[in-house]
C-alpha cells in the first residue's frame, strides 16, 4: 500500500467515526454541553470538517466545499463564512447549533469526497513537497495532511464521547 492509499484509509476511517457518533442523534443530544465551557457534538463535528476542507482546499488550490456548494447557506450560522472553529470562544461554539444529524453528515461526506478526489491527483513524491517553510522543520505536503486526519480522528473520538453521554441522558 502505497502512501496515498493509507491517506484514503485514515480519513475514510475518520468519516466511519463521524457517522456512527452523529447516529440517531437528536436535535438536543448534538447540541448538549456537559457544562459552559464545553463543545458540543455538533460544534466538534462542524469544526473537524471546516478545518478539512480549508486544509484541503487550499492545497488543492480550490473553493472550499462549504462556499462553493452552499453548505454555509445550508447550515445558516452567524458566523463569518471564512471561520472553521479555530479559537472560537465558548460563546462562539454556542453559536454552532445545528439541529439535524444529516445537515452534519452530509457536509462531513461532501468534504470527504473531495479529498479523496485530491489525494487521488497525487503520487507519493507529492507528500515530500514542502507547502510551508515558515516552520522547523518546513511543513511538507504529506505532514499538513496528516495533520488534518490527526485532528479528524481526535475531534470524532471526542464527538463520539459526547454523544454517548448525551444518549445515556436521554
Amino acid at each position: 500500500m502505497d502512501g496515498i492509499e493509507v491517506l484514503v484509509d485514515a480519513f475514510g476511517r475518520a468519516r466511519s467515526d463521524v457517522t456512527r457518533a452523529l447516529d440517531g442523534l437528536t436535535a438536543g443530544q448534538l447540541n448538549w454541553r456537559p457544562d459552559a465551557e464545553a463543545n458540543h457534538v455538533a460544534w466538534l463535528v462542524w469544526h473537524l470538517t471546516r478545518v478539512q476542507d480549508d486544509h484541503v482546499a487550499d492545497l488543492a488550490g480550490t473553493e472550499q466545499v462549504y462556499t462553493a456548494d452552499g453548505w454555509a447557506r445550508r447550515f445558516d450560522l452567524p458566523l463569518d463564512d471564512a471561520s472553521i472553529g479555530y479559537g472560537h470562544t465558548s460563546e462562539q461554539v454556542a453559536a454552532v447549533r445545528v439541529d439535524d444529524p444529516a445537515l452534519l453528515a452530509g457536509y462531513h461526506d461532501a468534504v470527504h469526497e473531495r479529498t479523496v478526489a485530491y489525494l487521488r491527483t497525487l503520487a507519493d513524491a507529492d507528500l515530500d513537497e514542502v507547502i510551508d517553510d515558515a516552520w522547523d522543520p518546513p511543513v511538507t505536503r504529506g505532514v499538513r495532511l496528516i495533520s488534518v486526519v490527526d485532528d479528524d480522528i481526535q475531534h470524532a473520538g471526542q464527538a463520539a464521547y459526547l454523544a454517548g453521554l448525551a444518549r445515556r441522558r436521554g
